[in-house]
């Protein structure tokens, strides 16, 4: 008879491996108006929003540097860092000690979080 093993990844652990680099600027143009989905755990990287893309950020402690201007930036989960070009939409973060900048863009700001910091420059 046979004894089989199953091994069970821990619930963060499993969602990490599941999103570990998901939309990420893999250097394929996305349509305008498209939104960019990005969602890890302490990873960073550079994204491209180009002319008008929305970008939507889950996790925790990632680091993204956001090129071009981003019709709309929405933030969730906890200690992430986005520093963005700019954005004429909207700006959302929510979730825990996120740290959103922006250089240019008169954005609507929402912050439905707690600690977090959103600021221009």
């Amino acid at each position: 008879m046979a004894v089989y093993s199953r091994v069970a990844l821990p619930p963060v652990a499993a969602v990490a491996v599941a999103l570990a680099g998901c939309g990420a600027d893999d250097g394929v143009p996305a349509p305008a108006g498209s939104t960019i989905t990005y969602g890890s755990f302490g990873t960073s990287a550079d994204i491209d929003c180009g002319r008008g893309k929305a970008l939507s950020v889950s996790g925790s402690n990632n680091v993204l540097t956001v090129r071009g201007t981003c019709a709309s930036i929405s933030v969730g989960g906890a200690d992430n860092t986005v520093l963005a070009e700019r954005v004429d939409g909207s700006l959302s973060v929510a979730g825990l000690n996120n740290v959103v900048s922006y250089q240019v863009g008169e954005p609507t700001i929402h912050d439905e979080g707690s600690g977090n910091r959103i600021s221009r420059g």
